[in-house]
C-alpha cells in the first residue's frame, strides 16, 4: 500500500473511532483510548518524520494491493499491514519507533489536526477527550507535518489507482 494511501486509511479510521463499526466495541474503545492518550512530542515528530522518509525508500512500498486499505479497521490491522511489507518494519525501527508507535502517532496527529480545525470554526469547542496540549503541538508544527506528507515519495507513484477517488 502506498504510504499516502496509508495516511488516507488512517484518516478514515481516525474519523471512525467511536462510531458504529462491525468490529467489537471493546477493540474500538481501546484504539480510541490509546490514540487519545498519546502525547505528541518533538522527539516523536522527529522520529515519525525520519520513519516516513525511511519508508519511502523501501522497495515496493508504493505498490498497490488488491485488498488495500478497506479492511484496515484497527491499529493492530494497520501495524500488521505495515509489518507485512518487507523492510517496512526495519525502516520504522531504524528511526526509533515501533510500527505501533508509528501508527498511533499518525492517528494522534490526524485526530488533533481535526480538533485544531474544529477549534478554528466559529463556536468551535475542544472535542471531549482531546488534549489541548496535543492540539497546541499540532498547531505549532502544522507546517512540518504537512511537509512530511509532501515529501512522501509514493504520493506521485500511485497513478491511476488514486485517480478514481
Amino acid at each position: 500500500m502506498p504510504w499516502n494511501r496509508l495516511f488516507a486509511a488512517a484518516l478514515a479510521f481516525a474519523m471512525a473511532i467511536g462510531l458504529a463499526s462491525p468490529r467489537p466495541a471493546a477493540a474500538q474503545d481501546n484504539d480510541s483510548r490509546e490514540v487519545s492518550a498519546y502525547v505528541l512530542t518533538e522527539s516523536g515528530l522527529a522520529k515519525f518524520a525520519q520513519a516516513s522518509k525511511n519508508l519511502a525508500g523501501v522497495p515496493g512500498a508504493c505498490e498497490e494491493d488488491d485488498d488495500d486499505s478497506d479492511d484496515l479497521q484497527s491499529i493492530d490491522q494497520m501495524v500488521a499491514k505495515i509489518n507485512s511489507r518487507p523492510g517496512a518494519q526495519a525502516a520504522i525501527q531504524s528511526a526509533g519507533l515501533t510500527s505501533r508507535e508509528f501508527v498511533v502517532f499518525m492517528f494522534s496527529m490526524l485526530q488533533n489536526g481535526m480538533a485544531a480545525w474544529v477549534l478554528k470554526q466559529p463556536g468551535g469547542k475542544l472535542p471531549p477527550g482531546t488534549s489541548q496540549a496535543n492540539v497546541d503541538f499540532f498547531n505549532k508544527h502544522e507546517t512540518e507535518m504537512k511537509e512530511i506528507g509532501k515529501d512522501d515519495a509514493c504520493a506521485g507513484d500511485s497513478g491511476e489507482a488514486d485517480s478514481d477517488e
